[in-house]
């Protein structure tokens, strides 16, 4: 099978996301990544459109990429001038990138009803702009907008304007599914017709939409039929539905189809850069999705956990470590022996499987989620009940008493104030403190209680606090779960605790959030 090329739309087709807005500063930081990831074009965005990629594509040309090269984006001419006299064409060839993408017309609706022009006119505006920034030096690819729409309306008009493409000179033509709905039978049929009508060095790509669903699954049908070169953005960001998600493409291309578009190296890369793009992007990973979500590897039934431990291609179809991902086994109602087991190895206990205690924190484990705890995101407070159950005590204070009193005089600001009163081995500290709400309070008063004797706790911080009503019939008499995460600015781990008073279940996760923190201090320094 031929090369294929990725080509990556996250910084301009990504960027119009519902919920996201990139700076120029983002940008430049994804094009970095991306180039490291090894894809072989950027789309930096259109600099006809706004001042920030007019700003991104003077910065970009500092930019000291590796592989990738950086595309700008526009449209073909407008209707009845020539392509000297299009602002936009003049300001794709000033973005000064290697590489210009522009898109035309293949639906005769829109030639007719958007740019309101003849068919003839149509191709002449894709041959005259083709034309006139291969004459700037620039290697030139054309976006067929709705082609596989117009396709299947008039089949003969839309292949004239591709081959109006290639004989203008394109060095690519991608055919789009610009509205998402075209299904993968479609692009196999469609692809099957077209590929033959052009030479094997013109690139031939796909632009998808996942409005169906099917994004991926078009982009791999595309390239079985011979596409060699897929459009797509990381984490399936894009308009509407998003656009052909990479991070499933690439590993499903290598892995699978035995199309290596990355290097071994490169494509560890993945899951790190897809969270890094979250990050920017200011988005909540998604963590079902496939390769690179944090619950890709991830097994909570006890068979499961016990086949994995075996044999991990019982259930998982490539190994995490190929896409930087990683394996993890939780622990819940549903765990068996197998799950504790791989937990325990995992903080470095080395449990012999005939433990009889095992079977006892099982149970505590069940009865404890039966109750309301979950340990999936708890990871900190089942450590220490598993070190509980195995004899090791860490247990930095004894609380003797605490109380909040919530304060509100008229429209002045609500005042909350926590008093909490500790034992440390014999002595006793009883100290007061305000905060922004009852938990906040709660836990600035512990902090004071505790800093002298543990001055490891002020690198200790609250880094997350969730909270989930569990049984929402009972109103204002339901439990409350409340899970905490914590960090000490290198490590994270997660608490949980569970009442039918919120604050109580939070006491309950902070105590532990900060036990569980003063003792990692403790055991790095033996």
């Amino acid at each position: 099978m031929a090369e294929v090329k990725l080509y990556d739309t996250t910084l301009r087709d990504g960027s119009q996301m519902e919920g996201i807005n990139f700076s120029v500063q983002d940008k430049l930081q994804i094009a970095q990544k991306l180039d490291e990831l090894g894809v072989s074009y950027i789309e930096g965005g259109w600099p006809g459109s706004n001042p920030k990629d007019v700003s991104f594509f003077e910065r970009a040309r500092k930019l000291s990429l590796r592989k990738a090269k950086i595309c700008a984006f526009g449209s073909t001419r407008k209707a009845d001038i020539s392509p000297e006299n299009d602002k936009n064409l003049r300001l794709l060839v000033e973005a000064e990138s290697p590489v210009i993408t522009i898109f035309g017309k293949s639906w005769t609706l829109h030639v007719t009803e958007a740019l309101r022009t003849t068919r003839d006119e149509n191709l002449h505006m894709i041959d005259d702009s083709i034309r006139y920034l291969k004459k700037a030096g620039r290697t030139v690819f054309y976006d067929a907008e709705h082609f596989f729409d117009g396709y299947k309306q008039d089949s003969d008009y839309t292949i004239k304007t591709i081959q109006a493409a290639f004989e203008a000179g394109a060095d690519g033509v991608i055919l789009c599914d610009t509205n998402g709905g075209t299904l993968p039978f479609e692009v196999e049929n469609i692809f099957q017709k077209i590929i033959p009508l052009f030479p094997p060095n013109l690139e031939i790509g796909i632009h998808a939409h996942n409005d169906s669903g099917v994004a991926v699954a078009n982009s791999l049908v595309a390239v079985r039929q011979g596409a060699n070169q897929i459009q797509g953005t990381i984490n399936g960001f894009g308009e509407r539905c998003g656009n052909a998600n990479l991070c499933s493409i690439i590993p499903n291309l290598s892995l699978k189809m035995g199309v290596p578009v990355l290097t071994s190296e490169e494509m560890e890369k993945l899951t790190d850069i897809s969270r890094f793009i979250d990050e920017l992007a200011n988005m909540r990973p998604n963590d079902f999705q496939p390769y690179v979500g944090k619950s890709a590897f991830t097994h909570k039934g006890g068979i499961h956990a016990s086949a994995i431990l075996r044999e991990p291609h019982t259930y998982e179809h490539v190994v995490p470590e190929v896409v930087g991902n990683q394996r993890r086994i939780l622990i819940s109602e549903q765990s068996g022996r197998s799950n504790v087991l791989f937990r325990a190895r995992e903080i470095g206990i080395d449990l012999d499987p005939k433990d009889p205690r095992i079977v006892s924190l099982i149970q505590e484990v069940k009865d404890a989620e039966s109750y309301g705890y979950q340990y999936e995101g708890a990871d900190a407070s089942f450590e220490l009940l598993l070190r509980k159950m195995l004899g090791e005590t860490i247990n930095y204070f004894d609380l003797d008493g605490f109380r909040v009193i919530v304060e509100k005089r008229g429209e002045e600001d609500v005042v909350t104030e926590a008093t909490v009163k500790l034992r440390v081995g014999e002595q006793v500290s009883h100290t007061a403190a305000e905060g922004d709400g009852p938990v906040h309070a709660l836990d600035n008063a512990l902090r004071k209680a505790l800093e002298t004797l543990y001055p490891q706790l002020k690198k200790i911080r609250l880094n997350d606090y969730k909270v989930r009503v569990l049984n929402e019939k009972d109103a204002t008499a339901a439990k409350i779960r409340v899970l905490i995460q914590s960090t000490d600015g290198s490590h994270i781990w997660g608490t949980v605790g569970v009442s039918t008073d919120i604050i109580e279940a939070s006491w309950e996760a902070l105590v532990d959030s900060i036990k569980y923190g003063l003792w990692q201090k403790e055991k790095k320094k033996t």
